[in-house]
């Protein structure tokens, strides 16, 4: 199994164009991000910035967000969003385009809050055919995409393994997966065993940080050890994302991969 770290919570006291040659020097090879920009277009000079801190670090990009809107603000997406359809596909471009040129192939596609004002059923309507449309762009790079339930935003409608499951069946695209992160999914109440059992075939990709506290393991009561083993029993072959709040200076959070015996440090 393999490890990345996920830069936009991890060295977060770090410059964002700074934080993959710290994830190299910490001794990892693969990293992930949110959306690294502040708005759906950035700028040449800002995208060419981005994409070389990833090539001088000498790391993969192994996983990518769709631009989500404001998050700090609350926002949690932009695919079911009425009237922001433009930025939504605008997004998808750049991505993928970053993702030509870096060799990334996992999109986190982020489903948004409900709208005041807007029905739910035609913002459900809305994300299957944003999303049928970001998987056909996905899909002429050899690309996916992973739906991600979330916990602690009230309006965000995803929130189990099954509510995501639902939406990718109901878009139809061979490529849309499961993002199975172990945080979101045990806050909410989901069962871990459950949708490990039943859905691994369709687990795209998988996250973990500790409950309570959404620090790194450990830190909580969460067997994420437990979990990690049976997966990869039941041949899992994607990342893991690190996507902790790292308590601590987060050079110091990745004791817990010695200490499980986990083999993750570069070369």
């Amino acid at each position: 199994m393999r490890y990345d770290v996920n830069l936009s919570i991890l060295f977060t006291e770090l410059p964002l164009l700074q934080r993959a040659e710290a994830a190299r020097k910490a001794g990892f090879g693969a990293v992930e991000f949110w959306w690294p920009f502040d708005r759906a277009v950035p700028s040449d000079t800002e995208v060419d910035a981005f994409e070389r801190s990833i090539t001088d670090a000498g790391v993969r990009l192994v996983g990518l967000n769709f631009f989500a809107g404001d998050m700090p603000s609350g926002d949690r997406g932009l695919v079911s969003w009425p009237g922001r359809e433009r930025e939504f596909a605008d997004s998808v471009a750049v991505a993928i385009g970053i993702a030509e040129r870096l060799g990334c192939r996992t999109f986190n596609a982020l489903y948004g809050n409900r709208i005041d004002g807007a029905d739910p059923s035609a913002q459900d309507d809305l994300a299957v055919s944003n999303l049928d449309s970001a998987a056909a762009a996905a899909e002429r790079i050899g690309a996916r995409l992973v739906i991600e339930p979330l916990s602690g935003a009230e309006r965000y409608p995803l929130r189990t393994a099954a509510d995501a499951l639902a939406v990718i069946d109901k878009v139809g695209r061979e490529n849309l997966a499961l993002l199975f992160d172990l945080y979101h999914l045990a806050v909410n109440g989901d069962d871990l065993d459950a949708v490990i059992d039943g859905h691994i075939d369709r687990i795209g990709h998988v996250q973990i940080a500790d409950v309570p506290g959404r620090h790194q393991p450990g830190t909580g009561s969460l067997d994420i050890e437990r979990y990690l083993r049976k997966l990869a029993d039941r041949s899992y072959e994607g990342c893991v994302g690190l996507e902790y709040i790292p308590a601590g200076p987060s050079e110091q959070s990745f004791g817990w991969l010695d200490r499980a015996g986990i083999p993750w440090r570069q070369g």
